[in-house]
């Protein structure tokens, strides 16, 4: 339904995931006997999980961490492991820079130049382990580092950017044809990121193998702020996921449909899946454990543009591992650990066996989901009131004071 904006604009009513609601069905389902695997080329994957290639979530020792669990994480090949041989040395210097230094400073400190040798190296290192191995990189460099990243070993590409269309237009370079690139490639890309029907339509007739769905809903990221675009994820995953099934009927190929950004627990994660996606792409969840290479912090690969950023460095809690967020055990009510146990549990409280029928649950646009008969946690700051368990010490602080009678 279009709404009028004024008298020579409309616009579509776009939703977020806390404007929507899951209806339970007539069914339920055990949950050991729901398979939440999905499949990307000829992969298969437990966790229907891909981890954030952001500096702050994705190290080497991360990317095998997350395959050893199921998932798949894609290493930034345009980032701080790719241009520094000691990558800890710059990501201990970047967790102390005071907050209003640290735009500039992460600015300096990514002017220094990617190195190939490094790309290769760090490939090799997470190929090494047996996992899957996924990096990516931006629509700008991947045709000068494709050709040795694949020697390197590495099984599935990425080309990822804020916005990538299939149709960039360009007087003064010479634009990337996804089409012609990705057919003469042996490996299956991933491309994105977009958020709207006919953006995801053309990417998948570029022959991509799964499309990312986001533009700005990262808890990182500042898009939608400094450019004024994006759309809310529920939307943008139900649009593309639209154009799947045409671009099914057309040509018989099923495209992935994967949810970029905007989930911090378990229902937000089932809420993806039921608007449609495949499967999820979580940057700041993962950068709250133990494990993850920023050190209680998160920041986005546009956070460091060197004339426009449209990122901020944002500070987490680290209070679990990589496996307790994923896979559990949970100790927290907030559903900001075991993801994919909340996934998977309430896949089987709806009764569906996979993931392809829970894209076919039931929706409704329910504002008051977040907050009818949850006085109590709101004024306590605990479960649904919380923060979350990610909320940053001094976000946390602020919650417990609000909470705190006068």
């Amino acid at each position: 339904m279009e709404i009028e904006i004024g008298r020579g604009k409309k616009a579509r009513r776009a939703y977020g995931f806390d404007d929507i609601a899951i209806v339970p069905s007539r069914r339920t389902r055990d949950p050991d006997d729901v398979d939440i695997s999905w499949k990307l080329g000829p992969y298969r994957f437990e966790l229907p999980l891909m981890a954030s290639a952001m500096d702050g979530v994705v190290s080497p020792r991360t990317a095998i961490e997350v395959g050893r669990l199921g998932g798949l994480a894609v290493l930034n090949l345009e980032g701080i492991f790719t241009r520094y041989e000691d990558a800890e040395e710059q990501l201990e210097r970047i967790s102390k820079l005071p907050k209003a230094e640290a735009t500039h400073e992460m600015q300096l400190i990514y002017q220094e130049p990617v190195k190939p040798e490094l790309m290769r190296s760090r490939i090799e290192e997470i190929k090494a382990s047996g996992v899957v191995t996924a990096a990516s990189l931006t629509p700008q460099r991947v045709t000068a580092h494709y050709e040795m990243v694949l020697d390197a070993g590495l099984d599935i590409l990425v080309i990822q950017g804020t916005v990538v269309s299939a149709e960039h237009v360009s007087k003064t370079t010479e634009p990337l044809n996804l089409k012609e690139f990705i057919a003469d490639l042996p490996v299956p890309v991933i491309v994105g990121g977009c958020a709207s029907y006919h953006t995801g339509l053309h990417l998948m007739r570029t022959g991509a193998a799964g499309v990312l769905v986001g533009v700005g809903p990262g808890a990182a990221c500042t898009t939608r702020g400094v450019l004024g675009l994006g759309v809310p994820q529920a939307t943008a995953i139900a649009d593309v996921a639209g154009a799947r099934s045409t671009h099914m009927l057309e040509t018989g190929e099923y495209v992935q449909v994967i949810a970029d950004g905007g989930m911090s627990t378990g229902g937000d994660v089932a809420k993806a899946i039921a608007c449609g996606a495949d499967a999820v792409m979580i940057g700041s969840p993962l950068a709250r454990a133990y494990e993850a290479p920023g050190r209680g912090f998160h920041w986005g690969m546009a956070t460091f543009h060197p004339t426009l950023p449209r990122g901020a460095r944002v500070e987490t809690v680290q209070n679990g591992s990589i496996e307790e967020i994923l896979t559990g055990p949970a100790h927290e009510n907030d559903g900001s650990f075991n993801l994919m146990g909340a996934l998977r549990t309430s896949m089987a409280t709806c009764g569906y066996q996979d993931i392809a029928e829970f894209n076919r649950a039931e929706l409704m646009v329910a504002p008051a989901l977040q907050t009818e008969g949850k006085q109590l946690q709101s004024s306590q700051g605990v479960g649904m009131g919380s923060r979350g368990a990610g909320a940053s010490p001094s976000a946390n602080a602020e919650s417990a004071l609000s909470s705190t009678p006068a």
